[in-house]
């Protein structure tokens, strides 16, 4: 934290002042353009909300034979209920979060959480099969405000700080993700499934309270584009269209999410059986190991402003490889699932970070359309990687499953390797995030 409050102090003019205010920003003046001040509370309050709004994408993982039970649902009415709430998370992507380049973010921000407290007491109150599922339709669409969030404390960071601060803020959404089986478990146990969604209503309206006081409407650097709504959705397609390294980092993000969704779709399925017969709130507990993935978002995200894109991106492909190693023994050995759940965070959260670093900086301007566009080819390989791998495992077993994330993970390993840089690019040498999406641009190689 130490280093990103000094990246982020950067961007103070000389002879300003920052006050001391709440903590979570300063809003200063230069002429008639208020600037903006990133402080720690504020990068923090960023991670918690994107935390707590991404984790109601997975609340339902480990409820899903309790809600089958409840509801009188079918297994296979009972599976729909992830794959919906995929689907609207993928909507969501492509339809909302290029909104926050076009209007007043803080507002936006505001409005998706409040409407995401809705749909929640929809899902707390289903009694139903068809009203349960499109509430978690509604849940997933409206959780990608997660990625508005993400895009906003990016416009906000100074440049040169920019992956520190994205890695900081994607650290909330790793834990987020991982703690939301922990928590949703636990709750569960103690109070009913219910009660998981009553409590992330409650907290998601404090939240929209606490952001609508503290968040700037724009960043100090950035107007909001001036286009209608189809404009706006045609550009997100024009930039897959002409930016090389977009099409090739979404690639990245949708193999590494979709061995990320291989295992964590699936673990609870062994471990629910012979010999460990663990109960919702012990699997849930995995998902404090994996909590380890929140370091590599912070690690990563500071490789990137020293320009080792590259580098960190191969590394962590071939430990996302080498994961799987460990995780085929997880029926004879739960250290071997532990050691493996670390390496897999790991990788998959350094390589989404630099992801998002690198994109970001193509065009500030388009920020959410940009970090919206990459998110929709993560979800894709949530999809892909949770319904494969969870039709695998009935037919084939755990093999099988982690023969299946081991191929993904190769695969991401694979494309790196073929996509190496120009022999004038030594590695090790430092870039800005700026210049390597420059040299992209240009029809270069990835850096």
């Amino acid at each position: 934290m130490p280093d990103c409050d000094e990246a982020l102090s950067q961007q103070t003019d000389a002879g300003t002042e920052v006050g001391a205010g709440t903590g979570a920003g300063t809003e200063l003046r230069s002429g008639e353009s208020p600037a903006f001040v990133l402080s720690r509370g504020l990068v923090l309050l960023f991670a918690v909300a994107c935390g707590a709004a991404v984790a109601n994408v997975y609340f339902s993982q480990p409820l899903l034979v309790t809600m089958g039970h409840d509801l009188g649902m079918s297994p296979a009415l009972v599976g729909s209920v992830v794959t919906l709430t995929q689907v609207g998370y993928g909507l969501g992507l492509f339809f909302l979060v290029p909104l926050g380049d076009v209007t007043d973010r803080r507002r936006l921000i505001v409005a998706q959480l409040l409407l995401l407290v809705v749909a929640l007491t929809v899902v707390a109150a289903a009694r139903t099969a068809v009203i349960l599922l499109a509430g978690m339709a509604a849940t997933g669409l409206l959780a990608v405000v997660t990625q508005t969030l993400v895009a906003f404390a990016a416009s906000l960071a100074p440049p040169a700080g920019r992956g520190r601060v994205v890695g900081l803020v994607t650290s909330g959404v790793v834990t987020g993700i991982l703690l939301a089986r922990t928590a949703s478990g636990l709750l569960a146990d103690l109070a009913g499934w219910r009660s998981v969604y009553l409590a992330s209503a409650s907290l998601t309206a404090l939240l929209a309270l606490v952001l609508y006081r503290v968040l700037p409407r724009h960043s100090s650097d950035v107007a909001p584009a001036t286009l209608s709504y189809g404009q706006l959705l045609r550009s997100t397609i024009t930039l897959f269209a002409r930016e090389r390294l977009l099409r090739l980092r979404a690639l990245f993000g949708l193999l590494i999410f979709a061995a990320f969704s291989t295992l964590w779709s699936s673990v609870a399925l062994p471990l629910s059986e012979a010999p460990y017969f663990l109960s919702h709130s012990a699997i849930g507990a995995l998902g404090l190991i994996g909590v380890a993935g929140a370091l590599a978002a912070t690690v990563a995200g500071r490789l990137n402003d020293g320009g080792h894109s590259r580098r960190t991106t191969g590394i962590a492909l071939a430990l996302l490889a080498a994961s799987w190693l460990p995780l085929a023994f997880t029926r004879s050995s739960l250290w071997a699932l532990f050691a493996g759940v670390i390496l897999l965070d790991l990788a998959v959260q350094a390589v989404h970070v630099t992801n998002q670093s690198l994109i970001y900086a193509l065009h500030p301007d388009a920020g959410s359309r940009l970090i919206g566009g990459y998110m929709v080819f993560y979800s894709i390989g949530s999809a892909t990687g949770a319904i494969a791998a969870t039709s695998l495992y009935t037919v084939a077993g755990w093999g099988a499953v982690c023969a299946l994330g081991a191929a993904f993970s190769c695969l991401g390993l694979v494309l790196w390797a073929f996509t190496r840089p120009p022999s004038s690019f030594k590695a090790g040498t430092r870039h800005e995030p700026s210049a390597e999406a420059d040299h992209f641009w240009r029809g270069g190689v990835q850096p």
